[in-house]
């Protein structure tokens, strides 16, 4: 008897890391926006730490301010605390953005399209104003 079941032989699909999503396959900008949303979500929690001690440092007494003062000066801690500010402005602005989707609004191919270049647009404008406000 002759096997009538036979299969082509298939590529088995490849699980990718962050890198090589990025890199090798072209994601639309919702794509990314989204991959950029959870990026900033983890790095606003490992920051966590690090800015409750800076906030301690800046209220516990006129010494541990000048200590906190000095450290902040540093061009290291201001681009630091640049992509602490982008975390944050980018995670929320993409988070009302998503919060809108989950209610159906804007749910078209255009209107996602539209929507995650304002979340980009917004969220690295404020970044660059409030950078120039506050670090500079």
């Amino acid at each position: 008897m002759a096997d009538t079941c036979q299969t082509s032989p298939r590529e088995r699909p490849k699980n990718l890391g962050l890198s090589e999503i990025m890199l090798q396959i072209r994601l639309p900008l919702p794509g990314k926006l989204s991959i950029l949303h959870r990026v900033s979500g983890v790095l606003l929690f490992l920051m966590l730490g690090p800015l409750l001690y800076c906030f301690q440092l800046s209220v516990t007494s006129p010494g541990d301010f000048a200590v906190f003062k000095s450290m902040a000066s540093e061009p290291l801690c201001r681009a630091l605390f640049a992509v602490i500010i982008w975390a944050y402005l980018h995670h929320i602005c993409a988070g009302i953005r998503f919060l809108l989707l989950d209610m159906h609004v804007g749910i078209d191919l255009a209107s996602a399209r539209l929507s995650a270049a304002i979340a980009f647009a917004v969220s690295i404008t404020l970044t660059l104003i409030l950078c120039w406000r506050i670090l500079l």
